[in-house]
């Protein structure tokens, strides 16, 4: 993987961000006219992002899909909102996912189908989504040891070892 993308939004999408910055994967992606987030404006910290000409959540999200050459969804439960919206996309343009749903799988099962998903589909790009921490407090934290098992062993120097998410 070349390079990893979210929409930045708080939670999942930051922590994808985050963990991009630590491990040293490119990273950007699509966000809402002005930086929009539900914090406020997205930090400049993130390098690599776009603003698209509307504040719109979808029109972000839709951009982030088509962008990606496959889409991550980390989540814990049913899917809602743009993060359900996010799995639509990925099916209606043909694209690969995988939802890793944190509530019903343990830490060492998602760590490995995502490790495998990424082997078979080999993106260059991947767009991370799901849901925003207010939805989810701890989703950030959870997303965030889940793609540094993963990631660290092969795109960068940063390793945590294997840590349980925090529930």
């Amino acid at each position: 993987m070349r390079k990893l993308i979210s929409g930045a939004q708080t939670g999942v999408d930051r922590a994808a961000l985050d963990v991009a910055l630590s491990l040293g994967i490119r990273c950007g992606g699509w966000v809402p006219c002005g930086r929009l987030a539900e914090d406020g404006v997205i930090p400049e910290k993130y390098p690599g992002l776009r603003e698209c000409d509307s504040r719109d959540y979808a029109v972000r999200t839709r951009l982030n899909v088509i962008d990606a050459d496959a889409t991550l969804v980390l989540s814990r439960g049913a899917l809602s909102g743009g993060t359900a919206l996010t799995v639509e996309l990925a099916q209606s343009l043909g694209k690969p996912f995988l939802h890793l749903d944190l509530d019903t799988m343990a830490f060492p099962e998602a760590r490995d189908r995502l490790r495998e998903w990424l082997s078979v589909n080999a993106p260059s790009v991947l767009n991370v989504a799901g849901p925003r921490a207010s939805e989810d407090p701890s989703i950030h934290s959870a997303s965030e040891a889940v793609l540094v098992a993963v990631l660290s062993g092969h795109c960068g120097p940063v390793s945590t070892g294997d840590q349980s998410p925090a529930g």
